[in-house]
C-alpha cells in the first residue's frame, strides 16, 4: 500500500506541474459541461417562423391561421403570394410556408375534401419535423371541429357527434421525454461523453508523458516491480477526481439543465465507477502507443465526435453498418451509455441492463490484461 500512495503522490505532482494535463483533467470537464450544456438549455425550438398564404380569406381559414399561430411552436408570417413566401424561405427568414387554397371553406361546407399545402426547408430537419407535427395536429383539430359542427346541425347530441367526429381515439403518452425535444434527449449523453473524453485524453497524455520523458522505468521501480500497483496507483487520482465530477454532473448540471434522474443514484454511481475505471485503463493502454504527448493530444481530441457517432446514441445501433457495430462493441462508451440512459431517463436499474454491465466488465478485464502485457514489454526495452 505504501508504494500505491507514493505513486499517487507522484501523479498529483505531475498533474499539478503540467498545465495541459491540469487543464484537461481538472478544468475542462466543468467548463465543457456548462458550455455545451447551455447550448441545449431551452431543449427545443419555439416560435419557428412559418409564412402563410391565405387565398381563401374566410372564417374557417382565419380560424386555422389563428390556431397555427397560437401554438408554442409556430409564429405565422403573413405572405401575399407563393413567390414571396418562397423568397422568404430561400433567404432564411422563414422555415417554410403554409398555403390555403381558394375555395377552402366552400369545399368543407360542400362535404368535399379540401387541401392545404405545407412546404418546409427540410435541410434543417429538427424545426421542419416539429413544424410538420404541429401543423398536422392543428389541421386535424380544426377539421374535427368542422365535422362536429356539421353533425350537431344534423341533430346529433354532443356525445354522438364527438364519436362520429373521432371514431378512433388514440391515447398518446410519450414516456421519458414528455416534451419530445432534442435537447432533453441529447443532454444526458452529451454530459457522459464530456466526462469520458476529458478523462480519456488526460489519462492517455499523462501515460504518454511518462514514456516521452523516459520515467516509466523509475515508476516501475517505485512500485517494487509490481505492475498491478503501478496501474492502481496511477489510476487512483483520476478515479477519485472523475467520480466527483460524475456526482457533480448528476446533481448540479442535471439540476441546472432540468434533467430528471428517474432511476436509483446508487445504480448510477456503480455503473459510473465501472465506466471510469475502464476508461482509465483504456486511456493508459492507448497512451502507451504514442511517443509524444502532443501527438496523443492531437489524435484523441479528434476522436470525440467519431466515438459519439458509433456508440448507437445519435443513430440507433441496429441501423449502423455491421463493421461499425463491431467497433462500437469494442468501446466502453457503448454499454455504459445504454445503462446510463436507461437509469437516468427510463428509471431502469443495473439488473435491467445486466448484459451491458457484463459487457463493460469484460472490456475492463480485457483492457487491464492488455495494459499489463504492454507495460511488461515497455519496461524491458
Amino acid at each position: 500500500m505504501k508504494e500505491v500512495l507514493e505513486i499517487l503522490k507522484r501523479e498529483i505532482r505531475n498533474v499539478s506541474k503540467d498545465s495541459s494535463l491540469f487543464l484537461i483533467l481538472l478544468l475542462a470537464p466543468i467548463l465543457y459541461a456548462f458550455m455545451y450544456g447551455s447550448i441545449y438549455l431551452n431543449k427545443g425550438e419555439e416560435k419557428v417562423r412559418l409564412a402563410l398564404i391565405d387565398n381563401d380569406g374566410t372564417a374557417i381559414s382565419r380560424t386555422l391561421t389563428q390556431q397555427l399561430n397560437s401554438t408554442p411552436m409556430i409564429e405565422i408570417v403573413p405572405s401575399s403570394n407563393i413567390s414571396e413566401a418562397q423568397e422568404m424561405m430561400f433567404q432564411g427568414e422563414v422555415q417554410g410556408y403554409f398555403y390555403i387554397q381558394s375555395g377552402f371553406e366552400k369545399n368543407i361546407f360542400s362535404l368535399k375534401q379540401t387541401n392545404v399545402n405545407l412546404v418546409l426547408n427540410a435541410s434543417r430537419f429538427l424545426p421542419s419535423s416539429d413544424l410538420l407535427s404541429t401543423a398536422t395536429k392543428v389541421c386535424l383539430t380544426v377539421g374535427a371541429g368542422v365535422r362536429k359542427t356539421y353533425f350537431n346541425k344534423q341533430g346529433m347530441g354532443e356525445d354522438e357527434a364527438m364519436k362520429m367526429t373521432n371514431p378512433i381515439n388514440m391515447d398518446y403518452r410519450p414516456l421519458y421525454n414528455s416534451s419530445m425535444t432534442y435537447g432533453a434527449f441529447l443532454l444526458p449523453g452529451l454530459l457522459a461523453i464530456i466526462l469520458q473524453q476529458t478523462l480519456l485524453i488526460g489519462v492517455a497524455a499523462a501515460f504518454t508523458s511518462e514514456r516521452e520523458e523516459k520515467k516509466l522505468l523509475s515508476l516501475y521501480q517505485i512500485s517494487k516491480q509490481s505492475i498491478s500497483k503501478m496501474i492502481f496507483g496511477k489510476s487512483l487520482l483520476y478515479f477519485i477526481v472523475f467520480m466527483i465530477f460524475g456526482f457533480f454532473f448528476s446533481v448540479v448540471n442535471f439540476s441546472v439543465f432540468d434533467v430528471e434522474v428517474r432511476g436509483n443514484y446508487f445504480d448510477l454511481a456503480v455503473v459510473s465507477a465501472l465506466f471510469i475505471a475502464t476508461i482509465i485503463v483504456f486511456g493508459m493502454l492507448i497512451g502507451s502507443f504514442f511517443k509524444t504527448k502532443l501527438f496523443a493530444f492531437q489524435v484523441l481530441v479528434f476522436s470525440s465526435y467519431p466515438i459519439f457517432l458509433i456508440t448507437g446514441y445519435s443513430m440507433p445501433y441496429q441501423a449502423l453498418p455491421r463493421f461499425v457495430q463491431m467497433l462500437s462493441d469494442m468501446l466502453p462508451t457503448s454499454p455504459f451509455l445504454k445503462t446510463y440512459i436507461s437509469i437516468v431517463q427510463a428509471g431502469g436499474s443495473l439488473s435491467d441492463n445486466l448484459n451491458s454491465v457484463i459487457h463493460l466488465v469484460i472490456l475492463w478485464i480485457v483492457f487491464e490484461l492488455l495494459l499489463i502485457l504492454r507495460i511488461k514489454y515497455l519496461v524491458k526495452i
